[in-house]
């Protein structure tokens, strides 16, 4: 299972809990989304929902896929009428049986293997209508500061027990550089991609926090 248990453990105690958009997540979303009204968007991993409300107010039917049982209920809670549509499940094994103009994921599916990522990406382009976007936030870079801490897991590219650090108690995470990323969205064609890095000059730490945004298309 792709899923870590720890993210349920964080929900349970009440941290991770980003209720806000994504302002990246929500600028490629207004660049490329789709112009007809009601457009079907899969959200990989939705968290505590911060994305809902965006795609409440643009009337797309949203669904989403998310491990955390803990969330799910209180998502069921805060939007009602969508709980058939806010599905516990792990996505890199399960996407629901539609039809997506649109997947969103701001920095889930990145909490995997490649084995798994790669399993999830095929099941994303096979749901995607021929012109739908795969749009990535936050996927992390090779160039972060984490990515040599910890142990390597199960590829090079994925660390795990990255202890002291913003991703501490969350299982795996997994780094791409720009060869390997393209090389995941092999079967789509890449429409932007954008690598930053940000650094924290006062207190000086001398780190950084770099990722990778994107837009893939189903062609």
């Amino acid at each position: 299972m792709g899923f870590s248990r720890q993210w349920d453990d964080k929900y349970q105690d009440n941290t991770h809990m980003s209720i806000w958009p994504w302002t990246d997540l929500v600028s490629l979303v207004m660049r490329h989304k789709p112009e007809k009204r009601n457009f079907k968007v899969l959200e990989l991993g939705c968290g505590a929902g911060a994305n809902i409300p965006l795609f409440v107010s643009l009337e797309a039917d949203y669904y989403t896929v998310e491990g955390s049982e803990t969330i799910v209920d209180t998502l069921h809670q805060r939007f009602p009428h969508l709980k058939d549509n806010i599905m516990v499940g792990d996505f890199t094994d399960f996407i629901p049986d539609e039809r997506f103009d649109l997947i969103v994921d701001r920095a889930a599916l990145t909490h995997n293997h490649e084995e798994s990522i790669i399993r999830s990406l095929k099941q994303c382009h096979e749901k995607l209508n021929v012109g739908g976007k795969y749009i990535g936030v936050d996927w992390f870079s090779t160039h972060h500061v984490d990515y040599s801490k910890g142990i390597q897991a199960e590829d090079i590219w994925t660390r795990k027990n990255l202890d002291g650090c913003g991703f501490e108690g969350i299982g795996r995470v997994h780094f791409s550089d720009q060869d390997h990323l393209i090389e995941l969205f092999k079967e789509f064609e890449v429409k932007n991609l954008t690598h930053s890095v940000l650094s924290e000059k006062i207190p000086d730490l001398k780190a950084n926090v770099s990722t990778w945004n994107f837009v893939m298309e189903k062609i």
